[in-house]
């Protein structure tokens, strides 16, 4: 054998000893991946009766999924990366992005008032409160949901002219639909569009979102799972700022997309890219959790009680002390960002943490406590981190 034979010889070799050790810890860290999934979600199913499950995870710039169960309850069609869920209000992170869009293009400006973009509410209290305030539920004790009489645009209207604030604006946050729902309609109103038309003519797509509609089209209708409600099988009814708040129905394989342009920004366009950026910007710090357009946000790594607290029911349902950061606050540092979603017959959870390249999607087919969702992804999360980057 010749010098430059022994030469190609040898640098052959040495390309395959590096190899393999690659090859053999990528599968590693994939079984360690699936394994932790597995024993995180699996009981889930059997423990609260979930027909289905859809999750994702990205890591180090790797997607990997993992479906349980059927969409739908007494039928045989498996869930997949591409069957389409209700995400319930992880729909605001959405909604926050179009507003962000909408104060990129010039039409919406945070420290607007409503009747900037309603002149109907000029003079009404809530005229007070910005529209950021709308956005980061800020706007003085707007309740969780709007009564059952507000069934269109004019009694909607009618019920912010009448309600009566129970705090300054920015004085406390109470997490609220008829906020975040005013915040995305006024950015629609900001637009001279219509909400829906504005998400999927614009956003989604710019996004890089193939499979994520406010209305989801017939042809998609075959992969659109059923949530369930005791023995029953529901979806989604209308409703004044349905799409707004809770309104998106997206697959596993997109929502994790979206995930990781929220973790890598930069790939997308300029405006876009802005918006994006935008969500991420922290403005009512309250306890250990910073609200921000759509997204809630945590000092990473972060305890399970502290996750918990932050997912908790006083955080849904009570008000709650808020300090304004001032200036509002990019991140700094590792940060956990996340969101729940519910509908009547769907619960999601999503959470990613950019400095790590970690990232995490569950969607399923029932409205299961909140609790068990933060404890299976807190369980996963750790996995993740401990991962070698």
């Amino acid at each position: 054998m010749n010098i430059v034979a022994r030469a190609v010889s040898s640098f052959v070799m040495a390309v395959a000893v590096l190899c393999v050790p690659a090859a053999s810890r990528a599968d590693d860290d994939a079984a360690r991946i699936a394994a932790a999934v597995d024993r995180a979600y699996r009981p889930l199913l059997k423990q609260y009766g979930i027909p289905g499950m859809a999750v994702a995870v990205a890591v180090n710039g790797q997607q990997h999924f993992f479906n349980f169960g059927v969409a739908a309850k007494g039928r045989n069609a498996p869930v997949t990366r591409d069957t389409l869920f209700e995400i319930g209000s992880v729909s605001k992170t959405f909604t926050a992005t179009l507003a962000a869009y909408a104060v990129d293009r010039g039409a919406l400006a945070l420290d607007a008032h409503p009747s900037t973009y309603m002149p109907e509410l000029r003079g009404a209290a809530i005229d007070g409160a910005t529209v950021l305030n709308f956005g980061t539920y800020s706007a003085g004790g707007l309740p969780l949901q709007l009564p059952a009489s507000v069934n269109n645009d004019a009694t909607m209207l009618a019920y912010f002219k009448a309600f009566k604030p129970a705090a300054a604006p920015g004085e406390r946050r109470q997490y609220s639909n008829p906020s975040l729902g005013l915040f995305g309609h006024l950015a629609a109103l900001a637009m001279k569009r219509d909400f829906a038309d504005v998400m999927e003519r614009d956003i989604f797509p710019q996004l890089g979102l193939k499979d994520s509609y406010v209305r989801v089209p017939a042809a998609a209708m075959e992969r659109y799972a059923w949530g369930i409600k005791g023995d029953k099988a529901v979806r989604v009814n209308p409703a004044v700022f349905a799409a707004e708040t809770y309104g998106v129905k997206t697959s596993a394989a997109d929502m994790l997309h979206f995930v990781e342009v929220n973790m890598a920004p930069d790939k997308l366009d300029a405006p876009m890219r802005r918006a994006v950026e935008a969500t991420h910007v922290g403005y009512f710090k309250i306890g250990a959790m910073v609200q921000g357009l759509g997204w809630e946000q945590y000092d990473f790594p972060v305890t399970l009680e502290t996750l918990r607290a932050g997912n908790s029911a006083d955080m849904i349902f009570k008000p709650q002390a808020a300090t304004p950061l001032s200036p509002p606050r990019a991140p700094q540092g590792a940060t956990l960002f996340d969101k729940t979603g519910s509908t009547t017959g769907f619960g999601s959870y999503v959470a990613f943490v950019p400095a790590r390249k970690i990232g995490l999607v569950m969607l399923a087919n029932r409205n299961f406590p909140i609790p068990a969702r933060i404890d299976a992804a807190h369980a996963v999360l750790e996995t993740l981190a401990a991962l070698p980057r």
